[in-house]
C-alpha cells in the first residue's frame, strides 16, 4: 500500500503534505541529474528547448541561463498541477517576458508545434508514463530533425524502487523506454554511465530522425 501511494505522489505530486515532501525530495535528489541533463544536451543560445516533467523548476533554471540568444526559448511541461504552479512561481519573471512557456499537460499530448524543438531533456520521469510508446511518438513529433533528447537517472536507485513496487509495472526499466524511442523514429538511442564526484548516474541519448 505504501509503495503504491509513494509511486502516485512521485508521478503526480499533489498539494498535500505528501506532495510537499516529494517536492523537497526532488530538490535534494534531482538537482545534479537535472543540471547534467541540461549540460549533456549541448544547448545553444538560440535553441528552443523542452523539459518534460519539470517538477519544481530546477532544470528550467539551469537551461534558461544558456538561452542567451534573442530566439532562445524554453518550454516546460508537467502533469502535476502542484509542480506546475510551483515552477510558475519560480519562473514568473521569465514567463512574463515570453522567454519561458509552461504547460500543465500530459507528455503524450503536448500543445507544442511539430518540428519546433531543438533539444529535449528530462530527469526521473519516464517511469510514470502509462504509455511510453505514445509519449515517445509525441516527443518525436515536436522535435526538429536531428534534435537531441537526453534523460538522466540513477538506475541503481530506480531499480530498488521498482523492486518494491513503487514504479508501475516494468516501466522503470530503461530497455523498455529505449525500445519505445527506437520504435518512434529515434536513432542512436544509447545509455551511458556518467560520474559526478562520488555519484554514478546514467544518461539516455536519442536523436530525432525524420
Amino acid at each position: 500500500m505504501w509503495a503504491t501511494k509513494l509511486g502516485k505522489q512521485l508521478g503526480n505530486p499533489t498539494k498535500s503534505i505528501a506532495g510537499w515532501l516529494v517536492s523537497k525530495l526532488f530538490k535534494a535528489r534531482n538537482k545534479v541529474l537535472e543540471e547534467h541533463a541540461v549540460q549533456l544536451c549541448g544547448i545553444q543560445p538560440g535553441d528552443t528547448v523542452l523539459e518534460l516533467g519539470h517538477g519544481p523548476g530546477l532544470g528550467l533554471e539551469s537551461a534558461v541561463k544558456l538561452l542567451t540568444g534573442p530566439t532562445g526559448h524554453l518550454i516546460g511541461v508537467d502533469y502535476s498541477e502542484y509542480m506546475h504552479q510551483m515552477a510558475k512561481e519560480r519562473m514568473k519573471d521569465l514567463l512574463a517576458t515570453g522567454k519561458v512557456t509552461l504547460h500543465h499537460c500530459d507528455v503524450a499530448a503536448m500543445p507544442v508545434a511539430d518540428n519546433s524543438v531543438d533539444k529535449v531533456f528530462h530527469c526521473n520521469c519516464y517511469y510514470f508514463w502509462p504509455d511510453q510508446k505514445k509519449a515517445a511518438l509525441e516527443i518525436h513529433r515536436v522535435m526538429k530533425p536531428g534534435g537531441l533528447m537526453v534523460s538522466t537517472l540513477r538506475l541503481a536507485h530506480v531499480a530498488v524502487l521498482g523492486g518494491k513496487g513503487v514504479m508501475p509495472g516494468e516501466n522503470w526499466r530503461p530497455e523498455a523506454y529505449m525500445s519505445a524511442l527506437r520504435d518512434s523514429g529515434f536513432t542512436d538511442v544509447r545509455m551511458e554511465d556518467k560520474q559526478h564526484n562520488d555519484l554514478t548516474f546514467q544518461a539516455i541519448f536519442a536523436t530525432a530522425s525524420k
